[in-house]
């Protein structure tokens, strides 16, 4: 067996301000035919995978270009077109094969394209034909178009949020190809359209036990070869934005269809009970400062860079400043300008330093403080799962008890690496503020003493029922309550 494989991924939301070009995805992975490194990223773990597999099959992978932006706003045309058509000439040349096994993001959108995912899968289709297997794996905060579905055999989506699963879910994409290309099963999607939008964190119930059941219910039933939930992602300004539930059966979409629309009612009728409680940045303090025992993780859920937005908001960082507060370490704050400021000073000179608060409105103001440069780091990186997530070059910086990490490369908190990638030890400070919705529990919960969900200033848009959106239909929960009293 011939098989191609390579990764095309981001995740954009359409409010940022924020554009991407080809430097953005060179500035977080652009690996070229044969050159991905031995660890995947979040999208490409379809490659180092397949390595495995088709070294155990005695199988040949033919290996295209691997590429990753980290979330933003609007893809450069150019850009994505480029990209594109150099994995789409990579498949051409490599002609014929077996199979193509993608690693895909899902929510990714272009200048001129809602739906690039399916453009690309469009192109590859027609490349190979209607009898070669396609298949991609996805994130869970993506949209599933129709487009989409017509071009693929199936997909295989993360479960977890945080997605602690991606080489899991990889291993399960590759386990069903395997046996279709032997001709052992005929992989079918069903699809079921929830009719709403919502945040569907897996740290917690409901959603721990909703996806501890698909895991069941995989094992129940042998025609069932994969369930996943499309969360949908709600930063995103698109047609068919929305949360829907993907079966994939063994030939059997009458058994799909039916668990995709049992399971995806379910869903339904529990919404809105799914995300954790948040509350404002001055009640986050409040509690953070009143803890007996530390360290406290306050998480900053909207100035999410793994949600396309900058990280550079200063909201909480000057609630802090305000309230007197000490032994405080942030990771981290996006500002490229004031890491070139601070290279240039070097490690252990003190000067006047403006940061943060460059990117946008309701981001809080710029941060003026006469700091001392601790620690300088050239490409900068901490830990996600079983890869590494670069945070561009960084400098750590410290004023009046407060430690800052500024960063070059927008990065979530992903790891308490991040950390003591700069030489801080996490555990020596009463309060960690970190940038992420959710991706920072799995590991950071396992050294805090306690975890402050907070919503601080407006940086993303996380009230769907009244964002400005344009494209994105308005008949899906929550922008109308019963998207079902129609029928």
């Amino acid at each position: 067996m011939r098989i191609f494989t390579a990764a095309l991924a981001t995740e954009t939301n359409t409010f940022s301000p924020i554009s991407i070009d080809k430097r953005a995805f060179e500035a977080s992975l652009y690996a070229r035919p044969g050159e991905h490194p031995a660890t995947p990223t979040l999208c490409t773990a379809p490659i180092t995978v397949g390595r495995e597999v088709c070294a155990r099959e005695g199988w040949e992978l033919i290996e295209g270009t691997a590429t990753w932006a980290d979330p933003a706003g609007l893809i450069n045309r150019t850009t994505y077109e480029e990209l594109r058509d150099e994995i789409l000439v990579q498949l051409q040349s490599a002609l014929p094969v077996d199979g193509v096994v993608l690693g895909l993001h899902g929510a990714m959108v272009a200048q001129g394209y809602d739906d690039p995912e399916g453009d690309f899968l469009s192109r590859v289709r027609e490349i190979v034909g209607p009898d070669v297997l396609v298949c991609a794996e996805l994130d869970p905060h993506s949209h599933l178009t129709a487009k989409r579905v017509a071009a693929a055999n199936f997909f295989v989506v993360f479960k977890e949020f945080p997605h602690t699963d991606f080489v899991d879910r990889a291993r399960d994409l590759w386990a069903i190809a395997v046996r279709a290309l032997r001709g052992e099963i005929k992989p079918v999607m069903s699809v079921f359209d929830c009719r709403m939008i919502d945040v569907f964190p897996t740290s917690k119930d409901p959603m721990r036990s909703f996806v501890d059941r698909m895991f069941a219910l995989e094992k129940s039933d042998k025609a069932i070869l994969s369930i996943s939930v499309i969360h949908g992602f709600m930063a995103a300004d698109v047609p068919e934005l929305g949360t829907r539930v993907l079966v994939v059966t063994d030939d059997r979409a009458d058994i799909g269809d039916a668990l995709a629309e049992k399971l995806g009612r379910e869903l339904f009728a529990m919404r809105g009970t799914f995300m954790v409680k948040q509350v404002d940045e001055v009640a986050a303090v409040e509690t953070a400062l009143a803890a007996t025992t530390w360290p406290v993780v306050i998480a900053d859920v909207w100035d999410n860079p793994g949600g396309g937005t900058a990280g550079d908001a200063t909201v909480l960082l000057a609630e802090l400043i305000r309230r007197g507060a000490t032994d405080v370490a942030v990771g981290t704050i996006w500002d490229p300008i004031a890491v070139q400021i601070c290279f240039a000073a070097g490690e252990g000179a003190e000067i006047p330093l403006r940061f943060g608060a460059k990117s946008a409105p309701e981001t809080g103001s710029p941060i003026d403080k006469r700091v001392v440069v601790r620690r300088l780091v050239k490409d900068a990186q901490m830990r996600f799962g079983e890869s590494f997530a670069p945070f561009g070059d960084a400098a750590w910086v410290s004023f009046d008890g407060i430690d800052v990490i500024l960063n070059s490369t927008r990065a979530q908190s992903f790891d308490p690496s991040l950390f003591s990638a700069l030489g801080i030890d996490p555990t020596s400070r009463k309060i960690l503020l970190i940038k992420s919705t959710n991706h920072f529990y799995d590991s950071f919960s396992k050294i805090a003493s306690e975890i402050i969900y907070c919503s601080a200033g407006r940086p993303y848009p996380n009230t769907p029922a009244t964002t400005d959106y344009r494209k994105a239909r308005r008949t899906i929960w929550p922008m109308v309550e019963n998207p079902w009293a129609a029928e």
